[in-house]
């Protein structure tokens, strides 16, 4: 797949390297709250924004998931990193698996933050139609990431992130991910990958939770492991910053 290299901003000059891929509804900017908690001695991060987010809001594309992992090679071979781990946020983390399959002689491990498994993930009839209606109705992002924390946050914080998710986002690639990170399967393509796998999970997040982790994930990746943050739904990033550094970490440093 080939790549273009997309606004991204690495923190820190750690030989321990790490791609980082956002979530649907933010661009890379939903990682910070998490930055502030990385060590910058030890580690490297690059967190890039997706065509269509943050800085790569008006960049066109097709809005794929193989778009995106061809994209974050290309920065990775920018930055002249050979090998490396890559950390995704839900959709983020479909898109890692993807690179994973094209160059699995660079990518060392993954760190998959409430992920959308490599079958996809089942949406029919209104459920289809509030995702799917999102793109251009904040009512929509709403309600879907009020769902997805458990109905835990209060009116404050769920208007903040869906202001941040409308601006933040073009509609045209917001519509046109959902299709490939809810619709493509390549599972048959993962199972028993050798690749070691942190998985997170939001003890709040009724779609992409343990449960879920248990029924894809874990059956296909034979070193991938589980961690739950119990204060967190599925947006762990904003929820949980410190817990999900903390694990981001120590899973690195081994």
């Amino acid at each position: 797949m080939t790549g273009q290299v997309l606004p991204h901003e690495v923190q820190g000059s750690g030989s321990r390297r790490a791609l980082v891929l956002h979530n649907w509804f933010g661009d890379r900017s939903s990682f910070d709250p998490v930055r502030a908690y990385l060590d910058d001695d030890a580690f490297g991060y690059a967190f890039l924004d997706c065509r269509g987010y943050g800085e790569a809001i008006d960049t066109e594309g097709a809005f794929t998931m193989e778009e995106v992992a061809g994209d974050a090679l290309a920065v990775a071979d920018h930055l002249g990193w050979e090998t490396f781990s890559v950390i995704g946020h839900s959709m983020g983390a479909k898109a890692a698996q993807l690179m994973l399959l094209d160059a699995p002689a660079r990518v060392r491990s993954i760190i998959a933050v409430s992920p959308v498994p490599a079958s996809g993930f089942p949406l029919e009839g209104e459920t289809w139609e509030l995702f799917a209606g999102a793109a251009k109705n904040p009512g929509n992002r709403r309600a879907i990431i009020d769902n997805t924390t458990g109905g835990m946050r209060d009116d404050a914080w769920l208007d903040a992130m869906v202001g941040r998710s409308v601006g933040n986002s073009s509609a045209t690639a917001f519509r046109a991910y959902l299709d490939s990170w809810a619709r493509d399967d390549f599972h048959e393509h993962v199972k028993g990958n050798p690749v070691p796998v942190l998985l997170v999970a939001g003890a709040n997040d009724p779609a992409l939770g343990a449960e879920a982790m248990r029924a894809t994930w874990l059956r296909w990746y034979p070193k991938a492991e589980l961690e739950v943050l119990p204060d967190a739904g599925h947006y762990a990033p904003e929820e949980s910053p410190e817990a999900l550094a903390a694990l981001v970490e120590e899973f690195l440093g081994r």
